[in-house]
């Protein structure tokens, strides 16, 4: 068992390289609330728990904080485990205080969409039409990126890169499809969570089809747009999800967090007090009072938090429903010249080759990657192909319009179980409370989103301040 310590003053900067674990013993073998798991649910309700002066220790099984959402640093470049995006209207990643030193690197408004052979750019319009309706939420992003996609094209030189802008620009939406884009998201983006689950539940698939938006709308932007933020090539997920996923396009930015995705969890970790997080600790069982660890017997507590992941929770607490999963593979490549998208997603509509979305990481966020490189970053969903760098390198090469044969492949990162699946019927407050003293809590709980893990924390937070008889814990409203 080692405390996790993060250099203070904490700096998403230099996470990666800033923090030690301590080989300091917790000696407590007692806590009025033991959190099983430090991803970001578990962070979430042990901040909400010690917030309301509740004596909390969390017990994470690998050597540092962040599950799912960990970045590891391989020469000079950090590469994130399971890229999931967030957006400047998450409601949640504004609200919590620990994470007001995070930066959020948007991409380059609207996305870039490969189909028929080509990219065009798209979704612009949906930003100039929603965000007068509804402003962004204040946060921190970088002030230097461009607004628009053909700042970030313009330092490329090259005869591919030319030529791929050129067919970029040739190619633009027709002025209708996009305006009917525009109104089609724009009412998304006004509508309230009640009003969208008072929508007929359906998968996502077969709403879009009935939305009367033409094909080559739903076939070239919408379907592959969803595909990338719900992680679900085939679009089974349930339409209210879809919905909510839509809407936070429409009222937001797409982004990232500078440094990684660890820097979530790196910055929730470190704002607990000192000794809270305690890693390298396997629970083998656990029950309302008491868990049972492999390395310090048993510890005792008031409530239990499992924050594990929904397959790990249901192996300590058996009758637990495990969800099913979408699998998610990152191939991360350097380059030496960057594609002259810029700071844009690029999305493929084609569905010719295994990556169903990528980006020029390094130019959504520098410091991912050392000065005078680039990294790409691409996401293939489902079940990769068995020698995937060789289909990744082709797939890109059409995408991006140039050849991929000198970049370096730095790393594969498969994950079965990225995202919990949501089909419909699907219940976006899924019980956290199991009994008095034991609750459950995760994406698997939600929405299998930043967002909806962050959310679940608090929830299952407040569940157990209510059991402990704590006055005025408020109920939380639907999800935003």
């Amino acid at each position: 068992m080692t405390l996790w310590e993060p250099d203070l003053p904490p700096a998403v900067a230099d996470l990666g390289e800033g923090h030690v674990l301590s080989s300091t013993a917790h000696h407590a073998d007692h806590a009025e609330v033991i959190v099983v798991g430090a991803g970001v649910a578990g962070l979430s309700a042990a901040l909400a728990l010690t917030a309301a002066g509740v004596g909390v220790s969390v017990l994470e099984a690998a050597d540092r904080p962040g599950g799912r959402m960990t970045t590891e640093e391989t020469d000079g470049f950090r590469l994130d485990r399971v890229g999931r995006f967030l957006s400047t209207s998450h409601r949640e990643l504004h609200r919590l205080p620990a994470l007001s030193a995070l930066t959020l690197r948007p991409f380059a408004p609207g996305v870039l969409v490969h189909g028929d052979g080509r990219l065009h750019r798209t979704g612009e319009v949906v930003r100039r039409r929603s965000s007068a309706a509804v402003p962004y939420p204040r946060a921190r992003t970088d002030r230097s990126d461009p607004s628009d996609t053909h700042g970030a094209w313009a330092g490329r030189r090259g005869v591919g890169g030319a030529l791929t802008v050129a067919r970029a620009l040739a190619s633009a939406p027709r002025p209708l499809d996009e305006a009917l884009l525009g109104a089609s998201l724009a009412r998304l983006a006004g509508m309230s969570a009640a009003r969208l689950a008072a929508r007929p539940e359906r998968p996502a698939a077969e709403a879009l089809a009935a939305r009367g938006l033409p094909a080559r709308t739903l076939g070239g932007f919408l379907r592959p747009l969803l595909s990338a933020l719900l992680c679900d090539p085939e679009l089974t997920t349930s339409s209210r999800c879809a919905d909510l996923v839509l809407r936070s396009f429409a009222r937001g930015r797409l982004c990232v967090p500078e440094g990684g995705s660890g820097a979530i969890p790196d910055l929730l970790a470190a704002a607990l007090p000192p000794g809270t997080v305690l890693t390298g600790v396997r629970v083998k069982e656990a029950s309302i009072n008491r868990v049972s660890t492999e390395e310090y017997g048993e510890l005792s507590c008031r409530a239990l938090v499992l924050a594990t992941g929904a397959r790990e929770a249901a192996e300590l607490l058996p009758g637990l429903r495990v969800p099913d999963f979408h699998p998610v593979t990152l191939v991360h490549h350097s380059a030496p010249e960057a594609p002259a998208t810029g700071a844009a997603l690029v999305l493929d509509a084609d569905r010719t080759g295994p990556v169903a979305h990528t980006s020029v990481m390094s130019a959504v966020d520098p410091t991912r990657a050392p000065e005078g490189r680039a990294l790409i970053t691409s996401v293939v969903l489902g079940t990769p192909p068995a020698r995937p760098d060789t289909a990744v390198r082709a797939q890109l090469a059409r995408m991006y319009g140039m050849p991929t044969d000198d970049w370096e492949l730095l790393a594969v990162h498969r994950t079965p179980d990225a995202v919990p699946a949501m089909p419909a019927p699907h219940d976006p407050r899924r019980r956290v409370r199991v009994l008095s003293g034991l609750y459950v809590c995760g994406d698997h709980r939600d929405t299998s989103t930043v967002q909806g893990a962050l959310r679940s924390g608090r929830r299952a937070a407040q569940e157990v301040l209510r059991d402990f008889g704590v006055p005025g814990v408020p109920e939380l409203p639907m999800a935003a």
